[in-house]
């Protein structure tokens, strides 16, 4: 017999399945004195939330690993993840409905091959409770496993205010996954000297690449490129192509504008990128 592929799927907690990140820190108020400006936290949760992405790379850019990326459906599910914890006042990997972050995976239809969760609390002011959370995270062997493994290639970070206690509940959704970063093309263009009283020789060329994720990089397979003129509708130059540059004509009194697009082995494509030739 074998496993089946819900099986297969590896499940991280830290520091265990059902186990609680019990971590907590208290700051103390600091208490203004006569002459004393005292600013006040303009801090918002989305500046907390992007400053705590950007650490928790540098965490692994510091162990020598890629950064892992992004993805807009794991962010969802940790700023609810957070919330609900934040709203419901408890803190724990298992919701009092006695789902975890993996029942919120596979309802929110995500495909993962792996997939951990770490969670921390701290009642810090918004400009101290990224650090401090971080710092929680990185000084546990099993949340800092889990921040600088090998395994993960996707993740998302939330924060959720306690209104009643001034709580910040702090969770990181990290996923191994398919590919879902676009390809990246860039483009150039050179032209000759008029070979004919009204025409020119246009060349554009252009190079690209999938961006490395630290696992399950798809790998760049083909760009597509459009022309139009003068403002007219996009045509096809190449549906798919493996080839890196292409000339035409260019007519006086005309121009041409050339757009390149580059698709990686999963199918994501990545933005155009356009050269123009101008000979009005």
């Amino acid at each position: 017999m074998f496993p089946s592929p819900r099986a297969l799927l590896r499940r991280y907690l830290a520091p265990g399945l059902l186990a609680v990140v019990a971590c907590s820190l208290v700051a103390p108020i600091p208490v203004a004195t006569a002459g004393t400006t005292v600013t006040p936290d303009t801090t918002t949760v989305a500046q907390a939330v992007s400053a705590m992405v950007q650490l928790l790379n540098q965490d692994r850019t510091d162990a020598g690993l890629l950064p892992v990326r992004t993805d807009p459906r794991l962010m969802a599910i940790a700023a609810a993840r957070s919330a609900d914890m934040a709203t419901k006042h408890y803190f724990s990997h298992t919701q009092p409905d006695g789902r975890n972050v993996f029942d919120l995976l596979d309802a929110s239809h995500v495909t993962w091959y792996s997939a951990g969760e770490i969670i921390a609390w701290n009642n810090y002011p918004m400009y101290l409770t990224t650090g401090t959370a971080n710092a929680q995270w990185m000084a546990s062997p099993g949340h800092h496993a889990i921040i600088v493994s090998t395994d993960f290639n996707y993740f998302g970070v939330g924060m959720a205010v306690d209104q009643s206690t001034g709580k910040k509940y702090w969770t990181a959704v990290f996923m191994k996954g398919p590919d879902r970063t676009p390809a990246v093309a860039s483009s150039s263009r050179t032209l000759g000297a008029w070979s004919t009283p009204r025409t020119r020789t246009a060349t554009v060329s252009w190079a690209g690449y999938d961006p490395k994720l630290q696992v399950l990089t798809a790998g760049l397979r083909s760009f597509a490129v459009q022309v139009r003129t003068d403002g007219g509708a996009w045509r096809a130059v190449y549906a798919a192509t493996t080839g890196r540059s292409w000339s035409f004509r260019a007519w006086q009194g005309h121009r041409y504008e050339i757009r390149v697009s580059a698709l990686d082995r999963a199918g994501n494509r990545g933005a155009w990128v356009t050269q123009v030739v101008d000979l009005r």
